[in-house]
């Protein structure tokens, strides 16, 4: 069976990082960047922060903004990036909150804002990004995912279930893509201490690192490393690759 080669590598691809402003954002934007990327840096509602991880880049790069759970937003943001550093060829949907409670005490709303955040907000920002990436036939999408979508943690269904929902659509989105040389694989980042986890109970935090195969936490720059990877592997596509101190396998 005869198969037509992907496209060739952008030279110096434009990153999209979501939820750049934060812990592991940040340390992405950086290994993009450091990979000889061009890294737009998202936030949604720190701009200061924002500003000093584009201050830590040396390429061109450029900061952006948007509720990526409004398409309307997203598209808009993409038409500043294009404007600003060309189409984004490396997408990689980082942004994400957390809204925890026992579900059944937990409000609609809070579940159905962390579902549009985490899901659907990738769906938007993927849809608005796949089409010029098949077009070039070269692309890379890499979803953030969590071990909270592969094993159960009470008071997390909304985030589960985001996170859950994201690695299905990784593999699926991943069948689509690959024969016009574009890959989607899922990132699944161990316990980090990062903005969206340092307020958690130092007990709670200790009891995450006692129970790991691996008892400590992972770095943000170890998962950020995983970034070479994904640009450089034309072949691997649909992947989860955890780097989570052996979490998801007890």
């Amino acid at each position: 069976m005869s198969t037509k080669p992907a496209g060739t590598r952008p030279q110096r691809p434009v990153a999209l990082v979501t939820g750049a402003s934060g812990g592991l954002g940040q340390a992405l934007a950086i290994e993009l960047d450091a990979l000889g990327c061009r890294v737009a840096v998202h936030y949604n509602s720190s701009e200061e922060r924002a500003r000093a991880v584009q201050d830590k880049l040396t390429n061109d790069s450029v900061v952006v903004t948007g509720d990526v759970g409004s398409y309307e937003a997203v598209t808009a943001m993409y038409r500043e990036i294009g404007e600003r550093l060309g189409p984004v060829d490396v997408l990689v949907n980082n942004g994400a909150i957390r809204k925890d409670a026992l579900m059944a005490m937990q409000s609609p709303a809070d579940w159905a804002q962390v579902i549009r955040t985490n899901l659907i907000g990738s769906f938007h920002t993927a849809r608005a990004a796949v089409p010029h990436m098949l077009r070039q036939r070269w692309g890379r999408v890499v979803n953030v995912v969590s071990p909270s979508g592969l094993i159960a943690t009470a008071g997390q269904t909304a985030y589960s279930a985001s996170k859950a929902g994201l690695i299905g659509f990784t593999r699926t989105l991943a069948a689509e893509c690959g024969r016009r040389g574009v890959t989607v694989n899922a990132l699944s980042p161990g316990f980090m201490i990062t903005g969206m986890t340092e307020s958690l109970p130092d007990r709670v935090k200790e009891s995450m690192e006692e129970k790991a195969p691996v008892p400590r936490f992972v770095t943000v720059e170890e998962v950020a490393r995983s970034a070479g990877l994904f640009l450089d592997q034309d072949c691997m596509t649909g992947q989860v690759i955890s780097i989570d101190s052996g979490v998801s396998i007890t």
